[in-house]
């Protein structure tokens, strides 16, 4: 990075993806090299579930919001902001925008940004309102 003239701390941060679980039960070692971490809830919920989604057989299977996906996200938002300093999340997976309840699981969990599709800002965007507001946020 420093050779093409990029130098961290200069507002530049460097993020993992969060996309395996092994990087989610390692997130204090990558705490350590990374500012923070981005969850990919759809492949998360791939390698977590062992499903793959492509497969039109076992698809209806395949659930952002099975516990185990939803204890891996809560899991790396505690590690991430146990750190000193703490460390951000953020998910750019598909969940938030098609479930605004998992987003509302997100916020309880304390994530830090949520990216969402184009079509499901307005509702999801109303869901995180409330429950900010049910939070005291």
């Amino acid at each position: 990075m420093a050779e093409a003239g990029l130098k961290r701390g200069d507002g530049l941060e460097l993020y993992v993806m969060a996309e395996i679980p092994s990087n989610i039960w390692m997130a204090e070692e990558f705490s350590e090299h990374f500012d923070g971490f981005s969850i990919g809830s759809n492949d998360l919920t791939q390698l977590t579930l062992g499903i793959d989604r492509d497969a039109e057989r076992i698809y209806p299977l395949f659930d952002e919001c099975n516990k185990a996906v939803k204890d891996s996200c809560a899991l790396l938002i505690q590690k991430a902001h146990a750190h000193d300093p703490p460390r951000k999340v953020g998910i750019c997976g598909q969940a938030p925008s098609d479930h605004p309840d998992f987003a509302a699981f997100l916020v309880e969990q304390g994530i830090d940004t949520i990216s969402l599709n184009t079509d499901a800002v307005v509702s999801t965007k109303q869901s995180i309102i409330e429950k900010e507001a049910a939070l005291g946020i």
